[in-house]
């Protein structure tokens, strides 16, 4: 293994924040996450490593989903963004298998063998990692060595940014880097690219098989790769365009000069867990009775709604006509058909025409095109409650509230049943717009205010090895 950094580098200040602006990273936010590095090397040698044992750090970072709300596992389109805010992970490498994790922030930690009947902790934050050790131990058998990590991030937690997602692809690239795994046939014969890579990871997370990479349990929800793809392929300042399943880029969309977003949290944990995990998965389930019932209709095999709908020029027509009597054991006809004509207006007419909208503002600065597109999102954010069925009173009340108080377009992204709601803005008004949304808020929800988060963000850069 070849590690050009030592932990010392790590804990000096100016050399991260040099990494951190080569990388991409505004000064501002390359500033907040020097500090985040230096502390997560200054806990790996405060737990006895030395000063010049080698060692490689990682920048990962949150996903905003502009659009494209539950199509990914659907082998639908979404359009995403990174925000800058995410993982700084340092880790240096052992020769046994040991994996030893410090959260510094939290002041918790979990210590744990590479294996492949690994049981992850349900419900704590150990269980990420130790399900990409336990999956990475399974599909890449013989030796693997463990290594001692230390993390902290400013990514909210449970707030629809995939946090989760953003934990466990930190973990893999540690390992990766430790293992050399990139390198290995299992590897190669699977993965080729970033967007594969997405891929991967994605099953990582639902269980799901990759290739010849066998899948295993996951972290029990049936979601998609979207999270990773993002995570892994943004790029700064653009907002990029993807279908999924597999993952397919389509194109760049610009975010038109003089605008950025702003984020709200809404305080309303969307955790992928418990009564939240069977609220995620029930969305994730109707995909799958629309495919069913399409298939046994057609007698096809298509894997997802997507491809039932490339079949031929009368597939859309077909589909509505079956589904008008679709049957399953859990779910009636009405809600299978609604769940279907959420991802039809979502992947095939909103998002195209949004993504037009927002590049023929961008190209013209035309105020008519900015219009379309908050009119393109304001009828996303509607379906996503009345057909979707994913959205809190906190969630529709901040995205109400964003277009009231003069955001071009807002919209709540993520799982659902909680988490954030972005906002379009231009730069000159945000600070006032980001102070006037949260006290409106304030004023409606007061408790769950106390758990919020705002703040101002442009499109980040994709994951990156600090160099």
């Amino acid at each position: 293994m070849s590690f050009a950094l030592k932990i010392a580098d790590l804990a000096d200040r100016n050399t991260v924040l040099k990494m951190l602006l080569a990388g991409g990273l505004s000064s501002p936010a390359a500033d907040a996450k020097a500090d985040l590095f230096v502390q997560s090397a200054q806990a790996l040698l405060q737990a006895g490593r030395r000063n010049d044992h080698p060692a490689c750090a990682f920048f990962v970072p949150g996903r905003i989903e502009v659009l494209g709300k539950h199509t990914d596992y659907n082998g639908g389109r979404s359009v995403v963004a990174t925000a800058e805010k995410g993982f700084c992970l340092v880790a240096a490498p052992r020769t046994d298998a040991q994996v030893n994790i410090t959260a510094p922030a939290m002041n918790e930690k979990s210590e744990f063998e590479i294996d492949t009947e690994l049981t992850p902790t349900m419900g704590h934050w150990s269980n990420y990692p130790m399900t990409v050790v336990r999956r990475l131990a399974r599909n890449f058998p013989g030796k693997l060595c463990g290594a001692d990590v230390a993390f902290n991030s400013d990514l909210p937690p449970a707030a629809g940014m995939s946090s989760s997602s953003a934990m466990m692809i930190s973990f893999f690239l540690a390992l990766n880097k430790v293992n050399q795994l990139d390198e290995r046939e299992e590897y190669t014969n699977n993965i080729d690219s970033k967007e594969s890579l997405a891929g991967y990871l994605g099953t990582c997370e639902n269980g799901q098989n990759f290739g010849t990479l066998l899948g295993d349990k996951g972290v029990g929800t049936f979601g998609g790769s979207e999270d990773h793809t993002a995570i892994l392929c943004a790029q700064p300042n653009k907002l990029s365009q993807y279908s999924y399943c597999p993952v397919n880029f389509e194109r760049f969309i610009e975010v038109p000069t003089g605008y950025i977003f702003a984020i709200a949290g809404s305080g309303v944990a969307a955790e992928k867990t418990g009564a939240a995990r069977e609220k995620y998965n029930r969305a994730s389930l109707l995909g799958s009775a629309v495919v069913k019932n399409w298939n046994q209709a057609t007698h096809r095999n298509d894997s997802h709604i997507a491809a039932a709908l490339a079949s031929g020029p009368d597939a859309l027509t077909k589909m509505r006509e079956i589904l008008k009597n679709a049957n399953h054991n859990e779910f009636t006809a009405q809600e299978i058909s609604t769940r279907f004509e959420h991802f039809y207006a979502e992947s095939g007419e909103i998002i195209p025409a949004a993504g037009d909208a927002l590049n023929a503002a961008n190209d013209s600065l035309s105020a008519a095109n900015i219009e379309e597109f908050g009119r393109q999102v304001d009828r996303s954010q509607e379906l996503t409650d009345t057909q979707l069925g994913n959205q809190v009173p906190e969630t529709i009340f901040l995205a109400q509230t964003a277009r009231k108080i003069g955001a071009v377009a807002a919209s709540a992204f993520g799982a659902g049943f909680g988490g954030s709601v972005w906002a379009l803005v231009t730069t000159d008004q945000a600070k006032n717009f980001l102070q006037n949304w949260a006290k409106q808020y304030q004023k409606a929800y007061p408790t769950e205010f106390s758990q919020q988060t705002f703040f101002l963000t442009h499109p980040g850069p994709a994951t990156f090895e600090l160099t």
